[in-house]
């Protein structure tokens, strides 16, 4: 199993940090989660294209997290030449999204279709809207969806992704609770948006310390993670970004908290389980 932090930005544009987005590749699954800014150029930095991708899992439809999904259902229409289906899973309202994606494609779509003699039908995307509890089979992986708390956004989703040998929780944005406790319980991995909340509060702006009430701080990730006992934490989404090459500025506030593997860097760091 192997999952790369493809974008570690925030919704800050920051040009060295794409927006939120990660890829898991086990069995014989190339999964997307979530489709922030850039992704696609991330993804190709990884080493895939959009038509290589099993699937795109989104754990809420925050802006940061679906910037890119429009672009994302355009470049796998045209780059599988209409030999595939796009599957989209998210939650409630993921429909809705999504068909608002086509319908703004649409003067697009018409012009690809009437130039290129091989593109008749448009995009085809399957979506399907998950909840709590649900379980989903896709290239002998399970993927396990468990409630995560990011109130006022809702419902939000988190995902546990498992190979038969190794296992990685994708927490999304979200504080702590206890049904993500139950769903990161013994994982390998568990990949954490996280924030330095001495940094938000640093700034002299009302509207940034609101992000602290629905998002998890580096201490909290820290403390989920040890308590499901899990192997290696992950930390993504910084808020707010350090420079490249200072993330190990946050590894301080992790220590005395998690005593396993912490992993924090750029874009496309890569960790595999084995």
């Amino acid at each position: 199993m192997k999952i790369t932090l493809l974008g570690t930005g925030s919704p800050l544009v920051d040009p060295n940090r794409a927006g939120p987005s990660t890829m898991v590749q086990a069995g014989e699954a190339t999964l997307l989660i979530d489709a922030g800014r850039g992704v696609q150029l991330r993804l190709v930095g990884a080493g895939v294209i959009p038509s290589m991708l099993s699937a795109v899992l989104l754990t809420h439809l925050h802006s940061d997290h679906i910037t890119d999904l429009n672009d994302m259902i355009t470049m796998y229409w045209v780059m599988s030449q209409e030999k595939g289906t796009l599957s989209i899973f998210g939650p409630p309202g993921t429909q809705q999204v999504v068909d608002g994606a086509l319908a703004m494609l649409g003067p697009d779509i018409g012009y690809r279709v009437a130039h290129h003699e091989v593109l008749k039908n448009g995009p085809q995307v399957e979506v399907t809207e998950v909840a709590p509890g649900d379980e989903v089979e896709i290239g002998g992986c399970t993927i396990l969806v468990g409630k995560t708390n990011h109130a006022p956004v809702e419902p939000t989703v988190g995902y546990r992704i498992s190979d038969g040998a190794h296992s990685v929780v994708l927490g999304g944005d979200g504080i702590p609770c206890n049904t993500l406790d139950e769903l990161v319980a013994g994982a390998d991995a568990y990949v954490q948006t996280a924030m330095r909340d001495d940094m938000v509060l640093s700034i002299p702006n009302p509207m940034f310390h609101d992000v602290l009430d629905y998002h998890s701080t580096v201490v909290q990730a820290a403390q989920t993670a040890a308590k499901g006992n899990v192997g290696t934490l992950i930390l993504t989404h910084y808020v707010p970004a350090p420079p490249v090459g200072d993330e190990l500025e946050w590894a301080a506030a992790v220590s005395d908290h998690f005593d396993g593997k912490l992993v924090v860097g750029p874009d496309l760091t890569a960790v595999e389980l084995s």
